[in-house]
Formats: C-alpha cells, sequence, structure tokens
C-alpha cells in the first residue's frame, strides 16, 4: 500500500511539475513590453534553427516547451520564411501563428509561360532590384510559376531561393526520378515547350506525347516558340514572342532553332507550370499523331500523317 502511495505521489509530482514548467515556458518573455522586434526566417530554416534564433534573441522562454506548443497546434509546416514583427509580450502560442504569416512580407504573382527577362520585370517592379542582376543569376526553367510571400528587403538571392524551394516544384522534380526515364533537365526542356505550345491545360498531354514522340524519333520538332525565343525581345510588339514569324526567321542560325536541328533546344525556353512538367511525366509517345496547329480560334488540331497536317493548314490557318 505504502508502494502504491509512494508512485501516486510521484505521478503527482512530476504531473504537476511539468504543468509548472509548461505554464511558465509559454508566457510571454515581459508581458508589459509591447516593442516590436523583426525575426528573420530565411528559406529551408529547420524549426530547430528557428527555435534556436527565438531564443537567441530573447523572443521565447523555453525552447523545448516553445517546440512543444509549434507540435501541438499542428503548424510545423504552415511556418513560412520572411520577416516577422514579434514582441516580448507576445505568449509562446502568439509568437508560433505569428509566424505563419509574415505581415512584413509582399506578394509577387510569377506567370507560367514566360522567359526569365519577363519574369525579371515583374521582380524588379515589386522588389526594386536590377533586372540584369536577376537575369544573370536566374536560371531559365527554374522560375517555378506561382504567387510567393517574399520579405519586402530581400535580395534576390533570398527571393531565388524561395522559388526553387517551392514545395511544389520540389515535389515535380522529384516526381521525375521516379516516373520518368528522362532526366529532369529533359523535362523541363520539354515541359517548357509544352507551355508555349499548349496554352489549355487539357491539351498538355496529348501536345507533350507528340512533342516526345517526334523527339525520342529523332524528328526535327520544329517548334515556333524556339525560334521566337532565339529572336528575343521586339520593340515594335514589345513582346519577347514574336507573333508571325517569317520564312527567314525560320533558317536563324541557333541550337535553339527546331527548325534546323533535332533533338531538343540546349536549355528550357521559358519556365513552365507544374501542369506542364506533370504533362512531360505522363506523356504517351505511342500516341499515333505526329503533328498538331493551332488554328485561328485556338483550338488545337492533330494529324498521323503530313497530308492531314497540310489539309489542316490549309483549311484552318488560310
Amino acid at each position: 500500500m505504502k508502494k502504491t502511495n509512494i508512485l501516486l505521489f510521484l505521478i503527482i509530482l512530476i504531473s504537476v511539475s511539468f504543468y509548472l514548467f509548461y505554464s511558465e515556458g509559454s508566457l510571454p518573455v515581459n508581458k508589459t513590453d509591447a516593442t516590436t522586434k523583426t525575426f528573420l526566417i530565411k528559406t529551408g530554416e529547420s524549426l530547430n534553427t528557428i527555435v534556436n534564433n527565438l531564443d537567441n534573441e530573447g523572443l521565447i522562454r523555453n525552447k523545448i516547451i516553445f517546440y512543444v506548443i509549434v507540435k501541438k497546434l499542428g503548424i510545423e509546416r504552415k511556418i513560412q520564411a520572411g520577416e516577422f514583427q514579434l514582441s516580448l509580450n507576445m505568449n509562446a502560442a502568439e509568437v508560433a501563428n505569428k509566424l505563419t504569416r509574415g505581415t512584413a512580407d509582399i506578394s509577387i504573382t510569377l506567370i507560367e509561360g514566360m522567359r526569365k527577362e519577363e519574369m525579371a520585370e515583374i521582380i524588379s517592379k515589386t522588389l526594386d532590384i536590377p533586372e540584369i542582376e536577376i537575369v544573370r543569376t536566374a536560371k531559365e526553367g527554374y522560375i517555378f510559376p506561382d504567387t510567393y510571400m517574399v520579405p519586402k528587403n530581400a535580395t534576390f538571392d533570398t527571393v531565388y531561393s524561395i522559388i526553387k524551394n517551392n514545395d511544389k516544384f520540389v515535389a515535380a522534380l522529384q516526381s521525375v526520378k521516379k516516373k520518368s526515364k528522362l532526366t529532369e533537365k529533359q523535362v523541363l526542356i520539354l515541359a517548357s515547350l509544352v507551355e508555349r505550345e499548349a496554352r489549355q491545360p487539357a491539351t498538355r498531354e496529348k501536345i507533350a506525347g507528340i512533342i516526345l514522340k517526334r523527339y525520342l524519333a529523332d524528328w526535327p520538332l520544329q517548334i515556333d516558340a524556339t525560334v521566337q525565343y532565339v529572336l528575343g525581345y521586339q520593340p515594335n510588339e514589345k513582346s519577347w514572342w514574336k507573333k508571325h514569324l517569317t520564312e527567314e526567321d525560320l533558317k536563324i542560325d541557333s541550337l535553339y532553332n527546331t527548325y534546323k536541328n533535332k533533338g531538343l533546344p540546349p536549355e528550357p525556353i521559358s519556365n513552365p507550370s507544374l501542369s506542364s512538367i506533370k504533362a512531360v511525366i505522363n506523356a504517351n509517345p505511342n500516341t499515333p499523331y505526329w503533328y498538331y496547329l493551332t488554328d485561328n480560334n485556338g483550338v488545337m488540331r492533330y494529324a498521323v500523317t503530313l497530308e492531314e497536317h497540310q489539309n489542316n493548314i490549309n483549311k484552318y490557318l488560310k
């Protein structure tokens, strides 16, 4: 009986001690101090690193309790990179929740199918970062289109890190290794072509299959967008994508010109969406079609033979 009483006493003692420890650790550092302090979370930082940094800057009372609270709230994966305004009168739960929404962040929306110069213009206007710095640093095909919350005073290195570590983009690239015989670079190049050729999500996988079939058969891909990419900015049209290509344009000497060269361009020609990346991963190279075109109403027309394709040209484009 005595042993039972001793055990019960110890359980109660431990429970009370943990309750007091937990309660004390979850309190504000100084409930009378409302002064705000900027706290920065860099892209890719682990929860342990974040907790240690909060402790080092005196923004929480107890690292262990704060970690437990984050886990209890289930917000570990919701904590985002960026700048946060925290004060000493915030309790641990308030600090934790605050880290899921940075008040000092601003929104940037990057549109699929743009080349990096177009992306640079959007980023530069939003963050006042020189376009030339973005163009020199960024890699075509790796500026994943999405809406991002970034620190308002962020450098492009920080912004680019946030973009490259986008969960959807990372998962898509990981699925390449699991589901495709193509390399990551091949998938991104093909996806960049699909993005420019099939702007409607419903047609992307079908177009991806045709382009992949031509590539594997060592046919010239003959994609206008690759020539548009080489021609670059068109002052008269105020666009990076020339609307109407001439016969002379199609003869331009460049490794990107898929009318003159077989195989893929050396690099992506745009920054593809998740939809286009998935379309390439899931593409069926055994499609019966070898040709396609977009008619004057934006409808895709497919053909098995060159004769059928020419008939489509005569019927829908002339």
